[in-house]
């Protein structure tokens, strides 16, 4: 049987993607064919569409690290997943657990590896989690990478505990995932956002204060007046272009999660980190027992993505220029209606 799926021949840009059909292909023992029915998107994925994302890639990488279906087939040892189960993969199949190394973090996917744009994948069936039970496939999808990467900065790494203060920049799709769960943590959580309007839908998600960095370019300075000193954790999603003024925010002694690459102009003084005693560390998704904690977490709370848009399977490049616009709240999906 033939299906459809996404690659990219050439790294040009969203007009290099292209849709084709293949066979569907088989389990081996241990394997887990999957029917995806939902895709996300991630910032990383323009990068790798367009050749800067500056590390080895796959050629005619099969694109997209995030997606959800349902199990359809299984090899002969397969023993975690039966058919009919929701799944979703994790984004970097051999970190399963305990500190990241570089022999577990390779061979992320849609990158380094195929990907999962395509109707059917197959997967280890270690490298899969099951789907939150309330979400359904499009929220689910908007996890692996974005909902993960917040988990780690916040709850792991960050060690969150109830008054707690942290910032979080803008809504995209980390920054969200951060904010929600910093909130049901029992975190202050102050915002960003060029836009009046996302922020007061940003204080719905349960920010307590928000600052328009369009008006106020010093944000750092009125995030640390605010906040008595600074908020104990920044999560830092902007990059070399907003790192100056999250340093600025930060307390002594704080924490700044670095996450994105969203702006590389600008500069951040190093004596600024010294001076503060400040943690500063890069944070690179997770592993699939931190996506298994995060998911108990979820089902508690009952906490659900925030979705912009969704674009059907065969508008897929129209989700990526959409996308690559950055004028979205929350997560911009694909689905296979």
């Amino acid at each position: 049987m033939k299906t459809r799926y996404y690659h990219l021949p050439r790294l040009t840009g969203v007009d290099a993607l292209r849709l084709d059909e293949r066979e569907v292909p088989a389990p081996g023992p241990r394997e887990v064919l999957v029917r995806m029915r939902a895709w996300s998107l991630n910032y990383r994925d323009l990068m790798i569409a367009s050749d800067t994302y500056g590390r080895a890639l796959k050629p005619d990488v099969v694109p997209l690290s995030d997606g959800a279906g349902e199990v359809v087939d299984a090899g002969s040892e397969v023993t975690r997943w039966r058919e009919g189960d929701r799944v979703t993969g994790i984004f970097m199949p051999g970190w399963l657990s305990g500190p990241s190394a570089a022999r577990k973090t390779a061979g992320a996917l849609g990158g380094p590896a195929d990907g999962v744009l395509a109707e059917y994948v197959l997967f280890d069936e270690e490298a899969l989690v099951a789907a939150p039970a309330h979400l359904d496939f499009a929220e689910t999808a908007t996890l692996p990478c974005a909902a993960v990467t917040a988990w780690h900065a916040v709850a792991v790494t960050g060690g969150l505990t109830p008054g707690q203060t942290v910032l979080t920049l803008g809504s995209g799709g980390v920054s969200l995932f951060a904010l929600q769960f910093a909130a049901v943590g029992g975190a202050r959580v102050l915002t960003t956002s060029s836009d009046d309007t996302k922020l007061e839908r940003l204080r719905a998600l349960g920010a307590t204060e928000g600052v328009n960095y369009a008006r106020t370019a010093d944000w750092g300075r009125v995030v640390a007046e605010a906040t008595g000193g600074g908020v104990d954790h920044v999560v830092e999603v902007g990059g070399a272009g907003t790192l100056p003024q999250s340093l600025e925010a930060v307390r002594v002694g704080g924490r700044i999660s670095l996450i994105g690459v969203l702006s590389r102009d600008g500069g951040a003084d190093p004596s600024s980190v010294l001076l503060k005693g400040v943690t500063l560390q890069g944070m690179f998704v997770g592993s699939r027992e931190m996506f298994e904690q995060m998911n108990r977490a979820i089902e508690h709370h009952r906490l659900r993505p925030v979705i912009d848009r969704a674009f059907p399977f065969a508008e897929a490049p129209a989700a990526y220029r959409y996308f690559a616009a950055r004028g979205h709240f929350g997560k911009v999906v694909i689905t296979d209606e």
